[in-house]
């Protein structure tokens, strides 16, 4: 066996164990299961596991090619991997164990030297269509807002950063939000 394969081999280990623990530690309490498939033969963390190490290791990120990709060659690791649907709803309802988890990850990598008293917050628009035509785009999370930056108009979304200072370096992110396109940002990050 070659050490590239080794390798990769190592990497996926070593991402389902830090999914495994963080598992048992935070994330169990955001996917709870209440039918009669509460013990499902791909775990949820197998699930993540899956989808990290594809989107990192292989820069794949569309979920067909995900699965695509898992099924010829992630197969022997995970032989319940099963259909694509199956993999998109499942991981799909993950949604929230995902935003949990990315919140302990940009907390537990923070750099040391970034500021917990200065922070930066900035927006960027996710527009879905101008502002001159109505929206029919996910209409129950876009709404209509004005870019001040690009001066114009827009239905869609935001992204929203509230980033801790990092001297002579780009902010590191400590929180990430999507809202539409009318919320200000100020108004959003008010508790925070």
């Amino acid at each position: 066996m070659d050490t590239n394969s080794n390798n990769k081999d190592y990497k996926l280990v070593k991402i389902y164990n830090y999914v495994r623990e963080k598992f048992e530690t935070h994330l169990q309490f955001d996917c709870g299961r209440f039918s009669n498939n509460n013990v499902p033969k791909l775990t949820d963390q197998e699930i993540i596991t899956i989808y990290l190490f594809v989107v990192h290791h292989q820069g794949i990120f569309k979920m067909d090619k995900i699965h695509q990709f898992a099924s010829e060659y992630l197969l022997s690791w995970f032989p319940d991997l099963g259909s694509y649907q199956a993999f998109n709803k499942r991981m799909n309802g993950l949604s929230n164990v995902m935003n949990t988890f990315v919140e302990l990850l940009l907390g537990e990598f923070a750099p040391k030297e970034c500021s917990d008293k200065l922070n930066v917050l900035d927006s960027m628009p996710i527009i879905t269509c101008s502002g001159k035509r109505s929206g029919k785009v996910a209409p129950e999370i876009t709404d209509k807002g004005y870019c001040s930056t690009k001066g114009m108009y827009y239905y869609g979304m935001k992204l929203h950063a509230l980033g801790f200072c990092n001297p002579k370096r780009l902010p590191h992110p400590g929180q990430i939000v999507f809202t539409p396109a009318s919320v200000n940002d100020l108004a959003l990050f008010k508790e925070a």
